[in-house]
């Protein structure tokens, strides 16, 4: 999708997570396979899987959303993305993507976990504007306060499986 991203709009959420590990020793592998929202909003196809190995920038992610938020009873809305970035640092990890031709958003959003200061957090940075004339015209009614809900679910689900792993 073409877009210039000095004209999309950015944010950044973020969740501290309470944990005594230190990045290095959380287990990120449901971070890197996509797990990050819970499957009442969003259940995905990444390439990686299907292939069998490890996410890799250019992979594809063919991404169901489901609104309302509920898989039985909603509309269903099916995009795609494409892993732009994979970040791997000692105090930063993650991944970004770029929305393709089709999706609702134009942008990029960031996925990382970080470490300062012996504090891991949990960050979404997202540059996006509506993809098309619909999501324009119903975005501050419906788009935008769906993907605030979204996003938090997405901090909330991240931290819980952090904070549920054990050293």
């Amino acid at each position: 999708m073409n877009f210039n991203q000095d004209e999309l709009v950015g944010k950044v959420t973020e969740i501290p997570i309470d944990t005594a590990m230190q990045l290095n020793e959380i287990d990120l592998t449901f971070f890197f396979n996509y797990e990050i929202f819970p499957e009442n909003i969003l259940i995905f196809k990444s390439q990686w899987s299907d292939e069998g190995r490890e996410m890799q920038v250019n992979d594809a992610i063919v991404q169901q959303a489901f609104l309302p938020p509920n898989k039985r009873f909603s509309q269903k809305v099916i995009f795609g993305v494409r892993v732009s970035e994979i970040i791997n640092k000692e105090n930063r990890k993650g991944f970004s993507y770029k929305t393709l031709e089709g999706h609702v958003e134009k942008g990029i959003s960031t996925f990382t976990v970080e470490q300062a200061n012996d504090k891991i957090k949990f960050k979404i940075h997202t540059f996006s504007q509506p993809g098309n004339f619909l999501t324009k015209m119903v975005g501050p009614i419906i788009t935008v306060p769906y993907q605030s809900y979204c996003t938090e679910q997405a901090l909330k689900n991240v931290k819980n499986r952090i904070e549920n792993q054990k050293k």
